[in-house]
């Protein structure tokens, strides 16, 4: 199923914050975690997988998928990203698309391999940046209102997945996240500084930098291997952080940053 990108659909202010935190986790891990929180608001659905297509040019008979991120039920669960009539139809495309599938009559609603599928689709040249939406065959399928919210969403979502593409550098190989390099980590302390000024907030040396790693994409391993200390101790000065900026956990400490 296709639709135009006519709609009535109209965002609530909630959304721009969550869009916020969006743009903020670009590049890294939480990306798909936190754009499945976003359509979760607007569009009832039990997970998301992003990813990035690359057609065999100028026949158009091959592709290589690579995924970009995932969160909740996603392809891996309900069997191939790349169905035959998704592929014929992303060859054949020229402007964004909203594809949907749904699961057969009489499916078991334990086998999530029957999913409901919705399947939103930008391209550039050979190159197909897709988020899939999946709901549990238990669900009612998408309706015809649910699928124009999602194509409202997709003018702004799939720029994000393309440049959260970029941003990864992959190489080929399944990624889903990646930190900042250290001329990105050096402007958000700089600018995470200037917040803490702004909210008159005082943090310890070791607080700042757990909370400038964790913006930057860094998981808690990665960031006690490169501060040499445990998980636990990572854990800890971001829990006293949050305490001191009046936020919860990593993403209350996004929230607070793309608030400034």
């Amino acid at each position: 199923m296709m639709l135009n990108a006519r709609s009535d659909y109209r965002p609530d202010p909630h959304l721009y914050l969550q869009l916020g935190e969006l743009i903020a986790l670009t590049g890294g891990a939480c990306f798909a975690e936190q754009m499945l929180r976003l359509v979760q608001d607007q569009v009832s659905i039990d997970g998301l997988e992003i990813s990035e297509w690359t057609l065999d040019a100028p026949q158009l008979t091959d592709s290589r998928v690579e995924v970009l991120g995932r969160a909740g039920v996603h392809a891996r669960q309900v069997g191939s990203r790349a169905p035959q009539p998704l592929l014929q139809s992303i060859e054949r495309m020229h402007d964004p698309l909203l594809i949907e599938f749904k699961a057969p009559d009489g499916s078991n609603p334990r086998n999530l391999r029957r999913a409901h599928q919705c399947h939103l689709v930008s391209c550039s040249g050979s190159k197909r940046w897709v988020i899939s939406a999946y709901r549990l065959p238990s669900e009612r399928r998408f309706s015809l209102a649910e699928l124009s919210q999602l194509k409202s969403l997709s003018s702004t979502l799939l720029p994000l997945v393309e440049h959260h593409g970029q941003l990864l550098g992959h190489d080929g190989a399944e990624v889903i996240g990646q930190a900042l390099d250290d001329a990105e980590v050096g402007r958000l302390q700089q600018v995470f500084g200037r917040r803490l000024l702004q909210a008159s907030v005082k943090l310890s040396a070791r607080e700042q930098e757990v909370c400038v790693g964790l913006l930057g994409g860094c998981t808690v391993p990665e960031l006690a291997q490169r501060l040499n200390v445990k998980n636990s101790s990572v854990e800890t000065y971001l829990k006293r952080a949050a305490a001191k900026l009046g936020v919860s956990g990593r993403n209350g400490l996004t929230k607070w940053m793309t608030a400034g």
